[in-house]
Order: structure tokens, then C-alpha cells, then sequence
């Protein structure tokens, strides 16, 4: 059988991409017009990391198979098999959910990001033992948090840039 593979929501990564390419395009417009280095300095220091951000967002996978979980990021992959797990647990802070798989040498924690994470929850559930999967993640797996703040926000930081790019450039055309 295949494994099912969940990706970070294109409704987050969508508006985090507009981010990384906004940034770019006010630090290329902020060397044309020759601005202070220090303001260089300050984009170049957002433009790296919401770049990494987002390059880990767009890699991260989770691939659920019948009998182990992986997780991929940038650089690097982790593997759990159902048998070795010794506890399944989920912790709830406001709309943000955190999955805890954890075996005696290792752990993987999955956030709520993920596009489906209730199905992922649910998968969870049917396949593993219920003595190791916790009340609250058999909760969670019934009725999955939707969270939307993050995709507020990450838009709304577009449009902060989208405001800065329009003020920085608005004198040249």
C-alpha cells in the first residue's frame, strides 16, 4: 500500500511565498535606489529566514504508511514504526495542535499545519493500539481544531509589504 503523505496547507504557503518574493523584490528595489545599508542590512537579515521558512514549509511531509510514520524536512528524515511507539498524545493550546508520537529512542511532534491533520489523526487512531493513543487524541481525531490565525497573519504581512514596496517605489513611475 502507498503511504498517505500530508503537506503544509497551500493556504498558508500561498501567501508565505508572496512574503519570501515580496522581500526580495524590496531588497532589490532598495539597492537600486541606493537606500542606507543599514535598511539593506535589515531586509537581507527578513529575507533569509523567511526564505528558510519557507523552503522548510514547502519540503515538509508527513508519510503515513500501515505500519510506521515518517517525517521529512529540509536536510533531513525521520522514521518511527507503529511497534515501536510507547505513547500517542496531542496537546491543544487555543487552535494550535501538537501530535506527540513517542518510542523509547525518539519522538516526532506534528503541528496542526499540516493540510487534513484530522484524517492524519484519524489514520493514527484506527492503526495503532489503543492503550498507547491518549483520551485527548481520540478527542482531537473526532473533531479536529481548525486554525486560521496563522493564514491572517501571514496575509496580512503581505499586505504590509505589498504597502512598503507601493511607498518605496510610487516616485519612480
Amino acid at each position: 500500500m502507498e503511504p498517505t503523505i500530508f503537506r503544509i496547507r497551500k493556504s498558508f504557503l500561498l501567501p508565505l511565498g508572496l512574503i519570501v518574493l515580496l522581500s526580495l523584490i524590496l531588497l532589490v528595489s532598495s539597492l537600486y535606489l541606493h537606500l542606507p545599508k543599514a535598511k539593506i542590512i535589515i531586509l537581507g537579515i527578513f529575507f533569509l529566514p523567511a526564505s528558510a521558512f519557507f523552503a522548510e514549509s514547502l519540503i515538509r511531509k508527513v508519510y503515513l504508511a500501515e505500519d510506521s510514520i515518517r517525517v521529512k524536512k529540509l536536510l533531513r528524515s525521520k522514521l518511527l514504526n507503529f511497534d515501536d511507539l510507547t505513547a500517542v498524545d496531542t496537546i491543544l493550546v487555543r487552535k494550535r495542535a501538537f501530535l506527540s508520537l513517542s518510542s523509547e529512542n525518539d519522538f516526532i511532534i506534528i503541528s496542526n499545519s499540516y493540510e487534513n491533520f484530522g484524517q492524519l489523526l484519524q489514520n493514527l487512531v484506527a492503526h495503532l493500539p489503543a492503550s498507547i493513543v491518549s483520551d485527548e487524541t481520540k478527542r482531537l481525531a473526532a473533531q479536529p481544531p481548525k486554525k486560521g490565525s496563522d493564514i491572517f497573519s501571514v496575509w496580512l504581512a503581505v499586505a504590509v509589504l505589498a504597502l512598503i514596496i507601493y511607498v518605496q517605489l510610487r516616485g519612480l513611475f
